[in-house]
């Protein structure tokens, strides 16, 4: 009897630990929740920021954003700028996984890698939002390992590229994972992205390095040495957010504002 006496209290202080630990974990998530929200946008303004060569060290990210830059929501679909859409609470990632409010992608659709592409995206304008000095996109696509996510930033043009910068990927150190080292970044500077007179983005990476004498150089980045699979993941994600099927509707508009002064 004291045997099953001793068992059974076993069990009961197990259950109740069990209980008081669900409690503290779950008061820590809600506790936890705005200042992990707080931080997932402050980093998502630095981004932003150093993306267009904005940031500066010592001065609030929350500061410089707000005093350059303009969110906006875009129709993927028409290029247009969604008015109904709050940018400070329109999540595209959450809305990529809701079928309401995004599409299935397969096959040569797919090029990105992604499964899934929400209607809507956030763009960052600096400047002027009518006539912007830069338009910063963000763009994710499947490199070897992993989901590369990232942003570019246009100049106004809507064609000449300041920078890619990818703030989440798990690419192999040292080989796929230099798409963050400072020197190829600096590559992208004033590369272009459009032909004249097409919509059909022409940028893509290559083996060999690209060099003044190379054709077409302001269409090429070197590719990563020993990388060739987050290479093309590269090349494939930003034709796809380029494309009809990404932002080329939206780009559009300043290419033919700039072509037309």
């Amino acid at each position: 009897m004291a045997k099953n006496d001793s068992v059974k209290k076993t069990l009961v202080v197990a259950f109740v630990l069990c209980i008081v630990c669900s409690v503290v974990v779950s008061t820590a998530a809600v506790v936890l929740r705005p200042m992990q929200e707080a931080n997932a946008e402050r980093d998502r303004k630095f981004n932003v920021l150093q993306v267009s060569e904005l940031y500066e060290p010592g001065v609030s990210v929350s500061q410089q954003f707000s005093e350059q830059i303009v969110a906006r929501v875009v129709n993927l679909e028409t290029g247009e700028y969604a008015e109904n859409k709050d940018p400070e609470t329109y999540n595209q990632f959450e809305a990529a996984k809701d079928p309401a409010q995004s599409r299935t992608l397969s096959g040569a659709q797919d090029l990105a890698g992604i499964g899934r592409q929400e209607n809507y995206a956030t763009v960052y304008l600096v400047g002027d939002p009518e006539n912007p000095e830069q338009i910063i996109l963000p763009v994710r696509g499947q490199g070897l390992w992993s989901l590369m996510s990232g942003y570019l930033a246009l100049r106004g043009d809507g064609n000449t590229v300041v920078g890619l910068s990818f703030y989440d990927q798990g690419e192999t150190p040292g080989l796929g994972g230099e798409v963050d080292n400072p020197d190829w970044k600096a590559l992208w500077d004033g590369k272009k992205i459009y032909p004249e007179d097409s919509m059909d983005p022409a940028i893509h990476l290559v083996k060999g390095g690209v060099g003044p004498q190379t054709s077409n150089a302001e269409y090429k980045v070197d590719a990563l040495s020993g990388a060739t699979l987050t290479s093309n993941g590269v090349t494939n994600l930003l034709q796809f957010w380029l494309s009809d099927s990404g932002f080329a509707e939206y780009l559009a508009r300043f290419r033919d504002t700039t072509q037309g002064a």
